[in-house]
């Protein structure tokens, strides 16, 4: 009697597997229903395979799916736009997302400060001198806002999307670090977070920048401070930068951008492996210019 149950088990799940092999469907065996739901369909259904010593002629579709995207190294790209205020980083960022998109790349256009956040939103404020805060207190809301984001980001690079970020860590460092703090103090909570596979800095004198429309506006953009940011940056540049003139035309600027855009792109759809700032080996070195 036992062994006739099992049979009947054993064919009731063979065919339910040859029905869903040709027509495309999901497969949930009828039998499963039957067992308690706390221990999970599937779980079940590999409980009772390996009990019946049944063999599938085929992994399910999203077995199968789920081992290439875990083998899969194949990735986005975290491209991060850096530099002084009006230096034109947003502009570039926009006709860069543009011109991937178009491409038919998957690709997204991020910004830092996110302010639609809670965190963002105090910082909004901050910087349009609607608030004060202490100059650690603000480093550690920017640091936040960052973090606020950091497993979504992972997240979208695993799954093939590049991120098109305008400012990133690298601003953070800099314009506290020109306010007098220490360096090694502004880079510890940045620490962890995911490191870029592109820095492409827009490189224009602070006095350049000053003459261009809407300077001013908000709290950072004075001449003075900008060149102690510059300063800042200069400290900062490791082998993930490429400096690129600001004060070319702007043609020539997103020709320039895209070619070490689309080149970092086919390193990390090659395996490029993901990496966290900042590794205590890498140290500063010459901005590599384009």
């Amino acid at each position: 009697m036992t062994h006739a149950c099992i049979f009947t088990i054993t064919r009731t799940l063979n065919l339910k597997v040859e029905e869903t092999l040709f027509s495309g469907r999901s497969f949930v065996p009828e039998v499963i229903s039957t067992f308690p739901t706390k221990f999970g369909t599937w779980a079940a259904w590999f409980s009772l395979k390996s009990s019946l010593d049944l063999s599938l002629p085929f992994k399910p579709l999203r077995l199968i799916h789920m081992e290439n995207k875990e083998s899969s190294s194949s990735r986005g790209a975290l491209i991060v736009l850096e530099g002084l205020d009006r230096c034109g980083k947003t502009s570039q960022s926009g006709r860069l997302y543009k011109y991937l998109d178009e491409q038919g790349h998957s690709v997204e256009s991020w910004r830092f400060p996110d302010r639609n956040t809670g965190v963002g939103q105090m910082i909004s404020s901050y910087l349009a001198n609607e608030s004060q805060l202490d100059d650690h207190a603000i480093h550690l809301l920017f640091s936040a806002n960052r973090w606020e984001k950091r497993s979504l980001m992972e997240d979208k690079l695993r799954s093939g999307t590049t991120l098109i970020v305008d400012r990133y860590s690298y601003s953070g460092v800099a314009f506290s670090s020109a306010k007098g703090l220490d360096i090694g103090w502004c880079k510890a909570p940045e620490i962890g977070l995911l490191a870029p596979d592109l820095v492409a800095y827009l490189d224009i004198s602070p006095e350049k920048a000053a003459e261009r429309g809407g300077y001013g506006g908000e709290r950072y953009e004075q001449l003075e401070f900008q060149e102690k940011v510059a300063r800042s940056y200069s400290a900062l540049c490791d082998p993930s930068w490429k400096v690129i003139d600001a004060t070319l035309p702007v043609v020539d600027i997103e020709k320039k951008l895209r070619e070490v855009v689309l080149d970092c792109m086919m390193a990390c759809q090659k395996g490029k492996p993901l990496s966290q700032l900042w590794p205590s080996q890498v140290k500063p070195t010459e901005c590599q210019h384009e």
